[in-house]
């Protein structure tokens, strides 16, 4: 690892602890599993057959697994040893050497990559780029590796979760605050390691995007469904958490559910 700041050093420890144990951790939690789903929806409508992929914090390569076996190609990055070792076991066992390569880079030296080429789609889940402060930057790195015509999608936190809001009403005062306080970043905890997590709204990133990409798609996650974070919800209320699925699919792309859930789905096209 190379040309990483303190944060990124911070975060790789934190999930390298983590990644022996990170699929089983949550494997079997169902919202978790509604979210990658809701995700993979998403991109779908948008990649053509046979992409080439640049996937930025792949962790264990559960996206990357799913897009290879879909018939796609994907170079998966991630700052965390730990993470592009447990990828490289799936990808040995499951015979995807032809359809996945990996490289321990950090999304925010992107021009230092391996291969430096142009990709179909550049994909990152569940807000790995929330652990920078310098968002722009890296936003702004994403042209020369896309081809005209390709996609980005990107799911991130917002600086307003509508669900962790509610918890004040709990007594969780600090979670209910925290996006509220955080331009200077506030600190997260995996595995008793700690790093700073940042929050963007859609139009930040947007307005960093621009001019070499169009805003093609925009839609909240776990703005209705609770977090998974609150566990068992699935779980003890069946009912309830089948009406609010029903409802987020159908408001997703609404204001103002589209951008206050615990996370967006965005996606750009490159001019």
């Amino acid at each position: 690892m190379s040309l990483v700041n303190h944060n990124e050093q911070q975060a790789e420890i934190a999930f390298s602890r983590q990644s022996p144990v990170f699929d089983e951790l949550y494997s079997g939690n169902t919202i978790i599993q509604y979210k990658r789903a809701r995700v993979r929806t998403h991109v779908n409508t948008f990649l053509r057959p046979g992409s080439d992929i640049l996937e930025l914090n792949s962790g264990t390569g559960e996206d990357a697994v799913w897009f290879a076996q879909q018939g796609h190609t994907v170079h998966a990055t991630d700052i965390s040893g730990g993470m592009q070792e447990v990828l490289k076991s799936k990808v040995t066992a499951l015979n995807l050497e032809g359809k996945i390569s990996s490289e321990l880079i950090s999304f925010t030296q992107l021009q230092h990559l391996r291969n430096p080429k142009a990709y179909d789609l550049i994909f990152s889940n569940f807000a790995g780029l929330n652990c920078t402060g310098e968002l722009d930057k890296v936003l702004r790195s994403l042209s020369p590796l896309v081809k005209q015509g390709g996609v980005v999608t990107l799911v991130i936190l917002p600086r307003f979760c509508l669900w962790e809001f509610l918890l004040l009403f709990k007594g969780y005062f600090k979670t209910a605050f925290r996006r509220f306080f955080s331009s200077k970043g506030r600190k997260a905890q995996v595995e008793g390691g700690y790093f700073k997590c940042w929050y963007y709204n859609p139009s930040y990133v947007i307005k960093h995007m621009s001019p070499a990409f169009d805003c093609i798609a925009l839609e909240g996650l776990c703005t209705l469904v609770p977090p998974s974070y609150i566990e068992g919800f699935a779980e003890k209320h069946p009912g309830a958490y089948a009406f609010l699925k029903r409802k987020e699919d159908k408001w997703k792309n609404n204001w103002p559910w589209k951008s206050t859930g615990d996370y967006y789905i965005i996606s750009f096209r490159k001019r």
